[in-house]
């Protein structure tokens, strides 16, 4: 049996409303987000210009997504591990360092993806 509520397009407009609150809760409450949604609206049209092929640009494009979508879940993460306590322990130190791993990961992703495809652009032969 499948949960109650919504079905059909009534559903796909909550889905978004809580969509929308999410964003504006990490916008809100999360530095790194702010920062990473900066960095990726200056770099997006960067990616417009290096790209030389459109499998690059979407390379480009996905790296900066997917920081924002790590970001997104690290800061998940970190919500409810401090609505459990304020207490430590051990599961939510490593709960919370393996969100930051993910965005770490992310950024490293992004970081060989843009310099590779800069390196051929400009260095390649």
């Amino acid at each position: 049996m499948g949960k109650p509520g919504k079905t059909g397009i009534a559903r796909v407009i909550d889905a978004f409303g809580y969509s929308m609150k999410g964003f504006a809760a990490a916008w809100r409450h999360e530095a790194a987000f702010r920062q990473e949604v900066v960095l990726g609206l200056i770099l997006l049209p960067c990616a417009f210009w290096l790209a030389r092929t459109p499998v690059e640009l979407i390379l480009l494009i996905a790296s900066i997504f997917w920081v924002w979508m790590a970001e997104l879940a690290n800061s998940s993460v970190e919500a409810v591990v401090d609505r459990t306590g304020s207490e430590k322990h051990e599961l939510s130190g490593r709960a919370k360092d393996i969100g930051s791993a993910l965005v770490f990961v992310s950024l490293v992703l992004l970081t060989l993806i843009w310099g590779i495809i800069a390196y051929d652009r400009f260095l390649g032969y």
